[in-house]
């Protein structure tokens, strides 16, 4: 990771500091606003490329406050907390720099992948940490369920297979998506795996 040192050098001053501490703040509130204030609040700061080619550029941040909700009430819950878990670590092993690094290459992934193929979501940002979670920190058990102790590795496989056949499955457009949606993974974790083939 040779790159990100030298850039971490030049550039470590300008990071934000407990930025996970401030995306998991706005998506506590944007859900909030969603549950009991308007309930369409996500449909104007989620990413749409008509709506930033027409000058709606807030989108670019704001789509990191939107919680991924791919089920009900408790699933929303649970996904910002285990974002807060992940985050958290993370930005301790790293420091804020790297960490701040990390969430930027994957909103620019998102954005690429919005430009291209007219959507993107926080999915693949939300499993990009989890991923790099699993990759630092393989031996930590979690508790599934609130119950059954499974290490992270583990999830972290699942997670990553789920990734495979969801981009198996998806059309042309949706596959380009999932590749640059995951932008950060392949910039920061690529060089190590083939360093490690290698070996």
């Amino acid at each position: 990771m040779n790159w990100i040192t030298k850039l971490e050098r030049k550039f470590g001053r300008y990071c934000i500091p407990n930025l996970i501490s401030i995306l998991i703040g706005g998506q506590i509130l944007v859900y909030a606003v969603e549950l009991f204030v308007n309930q369409y609040i996500s449909f104007y700061l989620n990413l749409d490329r008509g709506a930033l080619l027409a000058g709606q550029i807030w989108r670019v941040i704001t789509f990191m406050f939107v919680p991924f909700s791919g089920g009900g009430p408790l699933s929303v819950v649970l996904g910002i907390y285990f974002t807060w878990f992940i985050g958290t670590a993370l930005e301790k092993e790293w420091g804020d720099f790297r960490f701040n690094l990390y969430l930027l290459l994957g909103m620019l992934g998102a954005v690429l992948a919005c430009l291209c193929t007219g959507w993107a979501d926080t999915y693949c940002l939300s499993l990009s940490l989890l991923l790099a979670f699993a990759m630092l920190y393989p031996e930590v058990q979690l508790l599934l369920f609130f119950v059954i102790p499974i290490r992270v590795k583990y999830f972290g496989v699942f997670a990553a297979v789920l990734w495979v056949f969801s981009f198996l499955g998806a059309s042309l457009p949706g596959k380009l998506d999932y590749l640059l949606s995951m932008l950060n993974v392949w910039l920061f974790f690529a060089p190590m795996a083939y360093r490690s083939l290698r070996a």
